[in-house]
């Protein structure tokens, strides 16, 4: 076994869960990256996995696998810097500790991420959000469910992750009303709920809401298990389905449980909160993640040329006409 080998190794049992505490997720992004990676060494290159070095994994292979990823799998250019950045992670932590390899290290961790044009942000408007959520059928438990969830990640802005792995215990409607959920990098965050959706949870719950604390999951399967995102997803384009002959705008847009979260941004946007509380509300670690509902934002920009005065005018205050009672006025 070479020394790539037990470096990647540690690193994924070292690194990523004892030192970072990667979630679940991370964990099996990074790791599937590598399968691709070392896959496409063996078949290109003929290498079997524990046989390569770290002189041979350089920066024309790495590149050419980024390549290939676009070409002979068809991702696109945000899956490809995905990858590309799992490769990096691992390199940072071999730096330190392979400095013989210290150059052929520093090339793949120059190889930049690729840039491409960022698609449109969809959002659902209020007319569209109100008719979605008439859509389910609240005399069914997966009805009622339905509605709960679609109405907490409307208000919350939840990831489809952080909402499938509720449970009740995380939903606090006493005093302070509130939603704690667990979100990307283990992040323990608090978000506050408004009475309507207060009102919908206490309908939605099954019994007072001081039970005791439970384990099973807030918008379960009927089995009782948790909801998987694909499940989640096919349940909203139902309901999008449906509400779209009440609301025929909705046939134009691509409603995913993304939707959501981006339309809770943009209702807080709306409301005049400013861009940095938004960030924390979302759990957003930069808030320049956050900036794309600016950038999304028309009804920001209209204010802002509103404010502005029209081209061609001349310059100057604004001087009031000559009035009578105003001289008197004046005089006095």
């Amino acid at each position: 076994m070479t020394r790539l080998a037990p470096t990647l190794q540690a690193y994924f049992t070292t690194r990523l869960t004892g030192e970072l505490g990667a979630s679940p997720h991370t964990v099996a992004a990074y790791r599937d990256t590598w399968r691709l990676l070392l896959r496409f060494t063996a078949q290109t290159c003929g290498w079997a996995p524990q046989q390569l070095e770290f002189a041979q994994l350089d920066a024309a292979l790495v590149s050419n696998f980024l390549t290939h990823l676009q070409t002979g799998r068809g991702n696109s250019v945000s899956t490809r810097n995905a990858r590309l950045a799992a490769i990096h992670s691992f390199y940072d932590y071999a730096a330190l500790r392979h400095p013989e390899h210290a150059d052929t290290i520093a090339r793949i961790l120059d190889i930049p991420a690729k840039r491409h044009h960022r698609t449109d942000l969809t959002y659902l408007t209020p007319p569209e959000v109100t008719a979605l959520l008439t859509t389910p059928d609240q005399d069914t438990a997966a009805g009622r469910r339905d509605h709960a969830m679609i109405q907490l990640a409307v208000t919350t802005g939840l990831r489809v992750s952080e909402l499938t792995a509720l449970t009740p215990a995380d939903v606090h409607l006493g005093t302070g009303p509130h939603v704690a959920c667990t979100g990307k990098g283990r992040k323990r965050r608090i978000t506050p709920l408004d009475q309507q959706t207060v009102t919908t949870i206490r309908h939605y719950l099954p019994g007072p809401p001081g039970l005791p604390a439970v384990t099973q999951f807030l918008f379960p399967t009927r089995t009782g298990t948790r909801m998987s995102t694909d499940a989640v997803a096919r349940r909203l384009t139902q309901h999008v389905s449906t509400a779209a002959t009440s609301c025929p705008t909705l046939d134009a847009k691509n409603v995913s449980p993304h939707t959501l979260r981006h339309t809770a941004a943009m209702r807080l946007l709306h409301a005049g909160i400013d861009i940095t509380v938004i960030a924390l509300w979302l759990g957003h670690q930069s808030i320049e993640t956050t900036q794309i509902y600016l950038h999304a934002d028309m009804t920001t920009k209209e204010r802002a040329m509103a404010r502005t005065a029209p081209t061609g005018t001349e310059p100057g205050r604004y001087q009031p006409a000559s009035d009578e009672l105003l001289t008197f006025l004046q005089s006095l």
